[in-house]
């Protein structure tokens, strides 16, 4: 089956732009030949910390290869979150590229001769070492958490947690009535990266991991390979929404889109089932979380977007995931009613690392605080109002009102609502490509809901995000009440 890429992979060069399974397969195994010529052991942990492309992946197969645990952080972080890594993990081996490089040189803990530049390791000579498998339940892959409120957390999965994602991700799957060209821009050091491919690669379906996601690229993309289903980050989706109404002919093959892993608003859903050209488009909304994986699912279609409220998240999958709603002790609330949002997975991750603690203060026997605030209706529907750490007093649900005014407002790209000195809700804005601000149209809006500070506008890209796009709002609000 063929593998597209928008971009040579740095650490996989010989796949050029058009590759397939068996290539891949190969260069895995070079790649994990060289990996043990350089020392890597199993049992070693090994952070993959580099540029965010489709190779970032396929170094962790190639260290699991050899019963290493790949540890997926993100190239974001700067030198002190990653010395904070390099101790939980007892001074670890360290791929990195040329984006990571002089963060990585900076690091004080870290022995360099752990640190495997991508250049040097394919130019590394290697001769074959047979594979080794570790126990299934046992720590086998590492990602983290957002970093949304301080230094991320490190999750631990196994092969057994891992597995019971992707056997959600291949039921999923198999609603597709033809394995065709599936294109997706996730961020690979994501859970979902990993459920994903294994699950695409498991039904031999044709994959495009883009790892450039400047919406003027993604049409270039699809217009040269077009795909029959498209998944991305939800704020992926709203900034390419603005070239799907411009180019609607790039998304003409698309029949499924697929959010991942949080909720999206309605007008961005909208825009995409427009421009599909094929019968009955579907836009399937997954609620989750990397602790549990993929949990909660919803399908949207034209017709049901004109009267759905964009925080209902839809039910579980039957057999495998489940929510409830309890109180700060974790005691079970009825209906209706608002309270801590909980998981129920198979797919548990197993712990995080060396803060067994802090995992366990979200455990109440199987099921699992997400962080989430909100409610379950008398159809059984989850509603997701907010993370717990961002209730504003006499706002039911900052996310819902954001959702309202970016439907609604057709000049915003962004709406994010934080709490001032004060704890009084502040909008902060970010503008549609080539559009004014229009203060009639807002104040209209918002005149009759509950009480808004004056919005601030600032560039979309001055808002801090994580790796998969989620706002920080915690470093917005620290941001806005120091200023």
């Amino acid at each position: 089956m063929a593998i597209y890429h928008d971009e040579i992979l740095p650490a996989f060069p010989e796949l050029g732009y058009e590759s397939n399974y068996q290539k891949s397969h190969t260069a895995i195994l070079q790649r994990a030949y060289q990996l043990a010529a350089l020392g890597v052991r199993a049992g070693d942990k090994v952070i993959i910390f580099k540029s965010p492309k489709f190779d970032t992946y396929l170094l962790a197969v190639s260290a699991s290869f050899l019963g290493a645990v790949p540890v997926m952080i993100s190239y974001h972080f700067p030198t002190a979150t990653m010395e904070v890594f390099v101790e939980r993990l007892d001074d670890p081996f360290i791929v990195f590229d040329e984006v990571t490089e002089g963060r990585v040189k900076k690091i004080k803990n870290s022995s360099s001769e752990k640190q495997i530049a991508v250049r040097d390791l394919v130019l590394q000579t290697a001769a074959p070492v047979p594979q080794v498998e570790l126990d299934n339940d046992e720590i086998a892959y590492m990602t983290h958490t957002s970093g949304t409120t301080g230094i991320p957390k490190l999750i631990c999965h196994s092969y057994h947690s891992m597995g019971w994602r992707t056997l959600y991700q291949r039921t999923v799957f198999t609603k597709l009535p033809v394995k065709e060209l599936i294109a997706f821009h996730i961020s690979p050091v994501h859970s979902r990266f990993n459920i994903g491919i294994s699950s695409l690669m498991a039904m031999g379906f044709p994959m495009m991991p883009l790892a450039n996601a400047s919406g003027s690229h993604v049409v270039k993309m699809l217009q040269q390979y077009p795909a029959i289903a498209l998944e991305t980050h939800p704020n992926n989706f709203v900034q390419w929404a603005f070239v799907a109404e411009e180019h609607p002919e790039a998304f003409a093959s698309i029949r499924y889109l697929h959010s991942t892993f949080d909720a999206i608003n309605n007008k961005t859903m909208a825009t995409f089932l427009k421009a599909s050209q094929q019968e009955r488009p579907v836009f399937l909304q997954i609620y989750g979380q990397s602790e549990c994986g993929p949990m909660i699912y919803k399908a949207h279609t034209l017709e049901s977007l004109k009267t759905n409220d964009a925080r209902d998240m839809g039910i579980g999958l039957e057999g495998l995931t489940q929510a409830r709603i309890a109180d700060p002790e974790g005691n079970v609330l009825g209906k209706n009613v608002d309270g801590h949002i909980h998981f129920l997975s198979k797919g548990r991750a197993l712990t995080y690392y060396k803060e067994d603690a802090r995992f366990e203060e979200n455990v109440y026997g199987p099921w699992w605080d997400t962080g989430d605030w909100g409610m379950i209706n008398d159809q059984g529907h989850l509603f997701l109002k907010d993370r717990q750490v961002d209730l504003i007093e006499n706002i039911n649900s900052n996310l819902a009102l954001e959702d309202y005014l970016l439907d609604t407002l057709d000049f915003l790209a962004e709406v994010v609502i934080v709490r001032d000195k004060e704890d009084m809700p502040q909008p902060i804005l970010a503008l549609a490509p080539n559009r004014e601000m229009n203060w009639d149209a807002w104040w209209q809006k918002v005149a009759d809901l509950p009480h808004l500070n004056s919005p601030e506008i600032w560039d979309y890209d001055a808002i801090p995000r994580t790796a998969t796009m989620k706002v920080q709002r915690l470093q917005i609000e620290r941001d806005y009440k120091n200023k």
